[in-house]
């Protein structure tokens, strides 16, 4: 049996010839005109019977009442279980789940698969492998330079934390004010991860900002905002909160290679008491002393600044952190969240529904930062379970084009790397024939992750700015362009070796289209 270089058999089961045909045809029906509103006006609904959902297919029906559009009508089974799969645990589901899925004729199948992906181990690794890459990028190398964090460690601390389901706010907690050995406490690679450079803390607080907190503050570390009323001194203010922390990097003298190598690393505390200082564009010098937003703290050398800023950041009815994952997570299900970029809110730039923001935003601290929670109530949702097609009476939905997501239908999304392989793991049941267990596939993905990041020169996972999206555009064109020539290679080899030859735009489909 001729096999890939990443361990999967050559002939593919007969579940990813039917995905790709499956597939295909969804591919085709998006782009181009497909049935409108649904023909059946009666509500849809998975089966749950939570109140908020009601509340937000209500909010997204009035914007499509305003807006004078219909929605698509509800997505098959075939393409939604694909897509929650995807979304939830991160790979295709298996055939025979999916054959058991689309003989079940019970009416709340939906809202019970949802439930069944939550309890998935693949449901964790896949929320793992979300947020580290989130934190620190798909690398632990950089071009052969030294890389002071350990993303083994991180993932430990994101695999426990998606395991137990912690709240939410306990886990930014642990990332912002954490310190230790980067083995034993994981959560400390985040901020190792920052602290490549000597650079006073700039890329910490950027990305802390940024990532938890849903705002851009670093366009303010030279000037004003000019879109609104954060200053230069605001960027300066939160950059304080990380002066007393730096790198320690413990080295052991390794006799095979006859030198000092570095064994493990720390991050620890070091002095640091009053303001930071910072040049104007006028090169006027100022001070900035640490404030959360309009609360000061005390800039003295026994406050623990970090902490303060975690507990700052972790409180109150509505904290930016819990607004920042209702809308990130939203726009990792939809592919577009209620601001555009999900990572920059603010006066600037308001979001498409802003009361349904700030309900699930307050939702979600009551629940105590229940991520699982959060989770349901978006992939139960009406607007999730739509199709990804669209008719001529809803095609002014295009985000894409620079409209406002409305939601009439599910845009369309480009699998991730780690999803295409996982995705050929299940599809090929690889992981079920004795040769390739779970911790050798993980070994193997992290081995074909590698060629990845050097294949398309990023180690990042950032949103989907201009330009990310370009570049995987330009791949899918690529892979189109190479298609006539993959055809001619397959049935060369299928003369060789009698085997079945499979469509090229299998891969190509399943890389470029969720």
């Amino acid at each position: 049996m001729v096999r890939s270089p990443i361990g999967i058999p050559g002939r593919l089961s007969r579940w990813l010839v039917a995905s790709a045909v499956l597939v295909t045809l969804l591919a085709s029906s998006s782009v181009g005109h497909a049935a409108d509103a649904t023909k059946d006006k009666k509500s849809f609904t998975t089966g749950s019977s939570d109140v908020l959902i009601g509340y937000v297919n209500e909010q997204i029906r009035q914007g499509w009442t305003d807006n004078e559009i219909q929605p698509s009508g509800v997505a098959s089974d075939e393409e939604w279980i694909r897509r929650v799969y995807l979304d939830v645990v991160g790979h295709v589901p298996p055939v025979d789940v999916v054959e058991k899925f689309l003989a079940d004729k019970d009416t709340s199948k939906r809202s019970k698969l949802i439930e069944q992906l939550l309890d998935d181990p693949a449901y964790v690794r896949n929320w793992t492998t979300i947020w580290a890459n989130l934190c620190v990028g798909r690398g632990n190398s950089r071009r052969g330079r030294r890389v002071f964090y350990s993303r083994r460690g991180l993932e430990k601390f994101f695999r426990e934390s998606f395991s137990k389901n912690r709240p939410w706010n306990e886990v930014v907690y642990d990332l912002v004010s954490g310190d230790g050995h980067f083995e034993k406490n994981g959560a400390v690679n985040y901020l190792l991860a920052q602290l490549q450079m000597p650079d006073d803390a700039v890329q910490a607080t950027a990305k802390t900002t940024r990532l938890f907190m849903g705002i851009q503050v670093q366009c303010t570390q030279c000037h004003n905002h000019p879109f609104n009323d954060w200053k230069q001194d605001q960027f300066w203010s939160f950059n304080s909160f990380f002066r007393q922390m730096k790198k320690d990097v413990t080295r052991k003298y390794d006799p095979k290679q006859g030198r000092m190598v570095d064994d493990y690393l720390t991050l620890v505390r070091q002095d640091f008491s009053g303001p930071v200082f910072y040049e104007e564009r006028s090169g006027v010098k100022q001070v900035a002393y640490p404030k959360y937003f309009t609360t000061k703290v005390d800039p003295g050398a026994e406050v623990d600044r970090r902490a303060e800023l975690a507990k700052l950041m972790t409180t109150g009815d509505q904290p930016w952190i819990a607004k920042a994952m209702v809308n990130r997570m939203w726009g990792h299900f939809f592919g577009y969240g209620f601001t555009k970029p999900v990572d920059d809110m603010g006066p600037h730039n308001p979001a498409s529904h802003p009361d349904l923001l700030d309900r699930l935003t307050s939702e979600f601290v009551k629940s105590g930062y229940d991520v699982k929670q959060l989770i349901r109530w978006i992939a139960n949702s009406e607007a999730y379970n739509l199709t990804s097609r669209f008719g001529t009476k809803n095609e002014i939905d295009n985000p894409s084009a620079g409209e406002v997501p409305l939601f009439s239908h599910l845009y369309v999304k480009q699998m991730q790397a780690e999803q295409l392989f996982d995705s050929l793991i299940v599809a090929t049941e690889a992981h079920k024939s004795g040769r390739l267990n779970w911790d050798q596939a993980e070994q193997k993905r992290q081995q074909w992750m590698r060629q990845f990041v050097v294949a398309f020169n990023t180690d990042r996972s950032e949103e989907h700015t201009s330009e990310l999206q370009s570049r995987r555009n330009l791949v899918c064109r690529l892979l189109l362009e190479k298609k006539k020539t993959n055809k001619q290679k397959n049935k060369q080899t299928n003369k060789q070796t009698n085997k079945q030859n499979i469509p090229t735009h299998t891969i190509h489909m399943t890389l470029c289209i969720t």
